[in-house]
């Protein structure tokens, strides 16, 4: 088990999500940054999908009353275990009674707590992870308190064996001001002018406070709507439609200044104008992304972004041939 001395701003629980639920206005939830979270438990010998603890903007304190392994992974922070700094991305010992200190992100916004064989809570729709949305009972329906106790799964079996694995290099995220996402386009882009899907290609959009788990929301460019006699039933302006099913990493545009980019606690439709979709490997590096840092948006096909998947894939399988 462990204690929440100081829970942090908001830290929740968190696995790889839950699937199936969409069209009943689940969201699939899970870990905002699922490579970060993936490579932590790989590198402890776990299952990828094993909860661990999120934390956003800043971390945790944490007194530990079982023995087991754990690793820090994700945005950039400093890790201090009975006040001795400890490295990220490195699987490190902790005994019964040890403290571990979790300070404020660097750059970037999510860090991950990932411990052997993970967090003993309760599964909701198949998943333990924390969707605030979804309003469910007990400890994954909200924030972690100051007083909480969680409690642990046994260690896996060798768990001991894993103390001082690390990621290998090209495998760790960098996480800069600006970034490239690679978005199908789609959907109701029939609805963007020429020109304006050019200005959504060529301009910096730049990422706005309003951002969540949720949506990432940004501005920058000008993205013009097409001009046609709008349908019965979209709402009466330029930017509404017939409301129409939402994806996951859905860009949505509201008004012809602003973009919405839809993350894991996203709602599954709605009525907007959307311009097409960014690829599931370039969710994680969306929502890492800090108010004011920019964003380009890439086009790419179907086939590039199935060819990119399996490069994350085989970057996934590299790591864990290295452990």
């Amino acid at each position: 088990m462990i204690e929440l001395i100081q829970p942090g701003i908001r830290t929740t629980i968190q696995d790889m999500g839950r699937t199936g639920y969409f069209h009943q206005g689940v969201p699939p939830a899970g870990a905002a940054d699922k490579f970060s979270f993936m490579f932590g438990n790989l590198l402890l010998g776990n299952p990828r999908h094993v909860a661990a603890l999120e934390m956003m903007v800043k971390g945790t304190t944490i007194e530990f009353n079982k023995k087991t392994t754990a690793i820090i992974t994700g945005a950039p922070v400093q890790v201090l275990l009975n006040g001795d700094e400890q490295p990220m991305w490195t699987v490190f010992e902790v005994q019964k009674g040890d403290v571990l200190e979790i300070g404020h992100i660097q750059k970037g916004l999510f860090s991950y707590l990932c411990v052997s064989g993970g967090f003993d809570v309760p599964e909701v729709l198949g998943s333990k992870s924390t969707c605030l949305a979804s309003v469910f009972p007990g400890i994954t329906g909200r924030l972690l308190l100051a007083g909480d106790k969680i409690p642990l799964s046994e260690p896996l079996p060798g768990a001991a064996q894993h103390i001082g694995k690390e990621l290998i290099r090209e495998a760790i995220p960098e996480f800069g001001k600006t970034e490239t996402a690679h978005v199908v386009l789609g959907i109701t882009c029939d609805l963007i002018r020429d020109e304006g899907l050019v200005s959504f290609l060529n301009s910096h959009w730049v990422i706005q406070p309003q951002s969540n788990r949720t949506a990432c929301r940004a501005k920058g460019g000008h993205i013009s709507y097409s001009e046609i006699d709008l349908p019965f039933g979209s709402g009466g302006t330029p930017g509404n439609i017939v409301d129409i099913p939402y994806p996951i990493g859905a860009v949505i545009v509201p008004n012809e200044e602003e973009t919405i980019i839809l993350l894991n606690d996203g709602t599954g439709g709605g009525g907007f104008v959307t311009i097409g979709t960014v690829i599931w490997p370039d969710i994680s590096k969306l929502s890492q992304m800090r108010p004011m840092t920019k964003v380009k948006f890439q086009a790419i096909t179907v086939d590039q972004a199935i060819s990119i998947r399996r490069e994350k894939e085989r970057l996934i399988e590299k790591v864990q041939a290295s452990i």
